[in-house]
């Protein structure tokens, strides 16, 4: 596993080894600044240097891995559980709102022939699960300190 690393401005540089990072606070020349994920900043001035980095989706319909890789190196992976309980919820409400109507309309033409979907169209269970995958792509860079020069790839 990488250590998250900030300069002394606070921007992220690239992540450092656990034994670099542990030399760098025993020396004095780091201190911590967060532990979930675990983080170091720097205590003295060093070059801008970032690489690129690039972001590996592997979506599933229960579980979606996520890897950030730069130059071979794994410097984060991990898996997200999606929601499994959206298709019940939406036939839940779906049946409420029908019995409000059947209560309210007792003798109110049909009128459910009248709709078109429009174009691109994706069921909102579907839709949601989509949604939550883009949501962790995005919400990633910015929760981990990572380089700037972000570049993304999504996998199948």
């Amino acid at each position: 596993m990488r250590v998250f690393v900030k300069n002394m401005r606070g921007q992220a540089l690239i992540p450092c080894s656990q034994r670099k990072a542990r030399l760098l606070l025993k020396q004095k020349k780091a201190k911590i600044v967060g532990y979930k994920p675990f983080t170091i900043q720097l205590c003295y001035a060093t070059g801008e240097a970032k690489q690129e980095v690039t972001i590996g989706i592997d979506e599933g319909a229960r579980h979606v891995g996520i890897a950030i890789v730069s130059q071979n190196k794994v410097l984060v992976k991990g898996e997200v559980e999606l929601r499994q309980d959206v298709h019940s919820l939406l036939l839940t409400r779906a049946q409420y709102r029908r019995s409000r109507r059947y209560r309210k309309t007792r003798y109110r033409k049909a009128r459910f022939l009248n709709r078109k979907k429009p174009e691109g169209w994706l069921p909102p269970s579907i839709r949601a699960k989509m949604n939550a995958n883009f949501a962790w792509i995005d919400r990633e860079p910015r929760r981990k300190p990572l380089p700037l020069g972000m570049g993304s790839r999504r996998g199948k």
